[in-house]
């Protein structure tokens, strides 16, 4: 992965935004814009995310974003271009930033009007691109896809090549499941929810997540862990994570917290529009945001459509939830069962795999902390999310071979 920030001065090609009124290059700033604070990017071999992070929020429409074809005699490359009202940038971006991962070429800022920046992303291969708003902090996100041409660098040590066995172009009715990404949510410096005894939710979310990956491995799955240490990762960082791997299955490991000590137990959220006040709540907390910022969630979902991935992502949060509540049932007799929900998280609407959080309990009702604590719990826990993983695999390849398939059934893994 390579995050860009600010950087010196560029190639020619990254020059200040061609177009723009010369006059703006020295104009006094209008009072009440807003300011990009900084411009970062991630590149993989046929994804590349595009993250503007700004100091107050932009009203968008739909998709604003204009694709522009190459121009030979202007020597200017094909692009895409999105207009941010109300946000003054000036100079500090004037020399652009060079991508040159096989994908971009780079990103340029500049002021188009008195009031309004342009961003613009000049392409070297294209297919198709995203583009959504976040909140706290508030930013521009677009992802852009496609066959990027070689570059001659070293893979990150350590690390896989992620794209290596991929189906993820295929359309998932076809689409042989092979690749699930595990997200320990938190982590590093953001301990998630501290529950009783100081127990803290990054380390039993990593911990859960190594266990998962084992069981999953064994069952020919191939694994790729967000994080698999003690680190801070963003949001933005997490799903890139995901994209780049060209992931079958997305799920986000958290545990739960609630000011109510008597409440317990386990839910599994899948993306939706619509929510429940309590869904709305835990939305927030997973997404760092206060809940009344969760609407501007609910805007942008409605912009981006719930996607092919999201009848999906309910499959797949069903069988998880029935093999985890039958499983721990079986083992540990009852257990607390909320059911399966639907949630705005940002983590999941930023993936375009099916995808789902499992929440694992609460960590400040003592039952649960007691059982989270002890690991033959969490290995009994991972071995119930695999299976339910397996059945969904073979769930959809039943779908795929006679064209239909439903949750019940489904009971041997091969």
């Amino acid at each position: 992965m390579r995050a860009r920030g600010q950087r010196g001065k560029g190639r020619a090609g990254y020059l200040l935004l061609a177009g723009l009124a010369l006059t703006l290059v020295g104009a006094e700033r209008p009072p009440g814009l807003g300011d990009v604070r900084d411009v970062r990017t991630w590149s993989y071999p046929d994804y590349t995310r595009v993250v503007v992070e700004l100091s107050r929020p932009v009203e968008l429409e739909a998709d604003p974003t204009v694709r522009l074809p190459a121009n030979a005699l202007a020597e200017r490359p094909e692009r895409l271009y999105l207009d941010l009202p109300g946000i003054w940038v000036g100079r500090r971006y004037s020399d652009g930033l060079p991508v040159s991962d096989g994908l971009l070429q780079g990103v340029r800022l500049g002021q188009n009007t008195r009031s309004t920046s342009r961003l613009v992303v000049d392409l070297e291969r294209y297919e198709h691109h995203r583009m959504f708003t976040l909140r706290s902090p508030d930013r521009v996100v677009i992802d852009v896809y496609g066959e990027a041409r070689p570059i001659h660098s070293k893979a990150k040590a350590g690390r896989e090549d992620p794209g290596k066995g991929s189906n993820s172009r295929l359309s998932m009715e076809i689409r042989r499941l092979h690749t699930v990404v595990i997200d320990p949510g938190h982590g590093g410096k953001d301990p998630g929810a501290i529950g009783i005894g100081d127990l803290h939710e990054k380390d039993i979310n990593l911990k859960l997540a190594r266990m998962l990956a084992q069981r999953l491995r064994a069952r020919s799955f191939k694994v790729v862990l967000t994080r698999d240490d003690d680190r801070f990762l963003n949001l933005e960082e997490r799903t890139a994570i995901a994209e780049a791997s060209r992931g079958d299955i997305f799920v986000s490991i958290h545990v739960n917290a609630s000011e109510n000590k008597n409440l317990r137990g386990i839910e599994v959220y899948y993306l939706d529009e619509e929510h429940k006040r309590h869904n709305l709540e835990v939305a927030a907390r997973e997404n760092g945001v206060e809940p009344e910022e969760v609407d501007a969630l609910q805007e942008t979902l409605a912009r981006l459509r719930v996607s092919e991935a999201s009848r999906y992502s309910e499959s797949l949060a069903r069988y998880v939830h029935r093999d985890l509540t039958r499983g721990l049932a079986q083992t540990y007799g009852g257990v607390s069962d909320l059911g399966v929900k639907k949630g705005p998280f940002y983590v999941l609407f930023m993936s375009s795999m099916p995808a789902i959080l499992v929440e694992t309990g609460f960590l400040t009702n003592p039952r649960d902390a007691r059982l989270l604590r002890s690991d033959t719990y969490l290995e009994v826990m991972a071995a119930q999310i695999a299976a339910g993983l397996g059945h969904y695999r073979n769930g959809n390849r039943q779908q795929a071979n006679t064209g239909s398939g439903t949750l019940e059934g489904m009971e041997n893994d091969s």
